[in-house]
């Protein structure tokens, strides 16, 4: 129990601070998105800045609604204190995480690193899909242990952005390759670690309700 306490401490932590720092960044310390559009070269589709700048704040604020949400849901002082909110609670992140995929699906095609990378994404926006929708199924068959653990594996996905950007920076700054590969191998990279640390997560959890 202590355990499980904790890792809810820490992932709240985690979870407020990057919720946080996304905004910041995002509406208030770079709004036009400059230093993120500096890496994308080589474009074969023409960026248009404003629908583009639209579309990622949209995906943006649904991604840190999301994150908030799941999070909220995993709170067993809320589960047991209102089943009702943490029904309605797992429907709007139902509905963020699927709206988050569509804008994703939509800024894709103008990843960092090409077509490699706009695969990659498109692959993570299905698996991050599929994921959640196990989630759906699993509860209305009434599989709660089933449906918790296919929510862990689903919120993990909440992290992708973070995951990449800490995969991009070692490659990087670590090894010295280009920021373009570093960035291709942060999104593919990024599926396998979120899927390992979530499947760890459950291990340590193990079989009880709550």
């Amino acid at each position: 129990m202590k355990n499980r306490k904790s890792l809810y401490r820490l992932l709240a932590c985690i979870s407020i601070l990057f919720i946080l720092y996304s905004l910041v960044v995002h509406f208030i310390s770079d709004p036009e998105a400059t230093g993120f559009l500096s890496r994308k070269i080589g474009l074969k589709r023409e960026l248009n800045l404003p629908v583009w700048l639209t579309v990622m704040r949209v995906h943006v604020v649904l991604a840190c609604i999301a994150m908030a949400t799941g999070l909220l849901n995993f709170s067993r002082r809320i589960f047991e204190k209102s089943r009702k909110f943490h029904r309605i609670n797992g429907y709007v992140y139902l509905v963020s995480v699927i709206l988050v995929v569509i804008t994703s699906g939509y800024m894709a095609p103008y990843a960092t690193g090409g077509k490699i990378s706009s695969m990659g994404f498109n692959a993570l926006n299905m698996i991050w899909l599929v994921i959640t929708l196990m989630a759906l199924i699993e509860i209305k068959k009434k599989r709660i242990i089933q449906h918790r653990n296919w929510m862990i594996r689903s919120y993990a996905f909440c992290f992708t952005n973070m995951t990449i950007h800490l995969i991009t920076f070692l490659f990087y700054q670590g090894f010295g390759l280009l920021y373009v590969t570093s960035y291709t191998i942060g999104v593919y990279s990024s599926i396998v670690l979120l899927l390992l640390i979530s499947s760890i997560i459950i291990k340590m959890i193990g079989q009880s309700v709550r």
